[in-house]
């Protein structure tokens, strides 16, 4: 599988928890999938200052990724703007 592929796979992922997050007046955008495929995400609007970010990265985002994508090591949630 190529990286645009892993990327298409991932959004794909993103946009069924999408819903969720915008009913909260949020938001989640893909920032970079590492080599050893490790997903930064960034949140964003309200979903960028809650208190629940942590256990909606791990109990939804990363669930709902590795459940398309297995390679996944990992979702991590970044602040600064990296490259896709």
């Amino acid at each position: 599988m190529n990286k645009e592929q892993v990327i298409d796979k991932i959004n794909e992922a993103l946009a069924q928890i999408r819903p969720f997050l915008n009913d909260d007046g949020g938001d989640i955008e893909l920032m970079e999938v590492t080599e050893d495929y490790t997903v930064k995400v960034k949140f964003t609007g309200a979903c960028k200052e809650c208190s629940m970010s942590p256990m909606t990265l791990k109990g939804g985002v990363e669930e709902a990724i590795k459940k398309v994508l297995p390679e996944v090591k990992e979702v991590i949630a970044i602040e600064e703007t990296l490259p896709a």
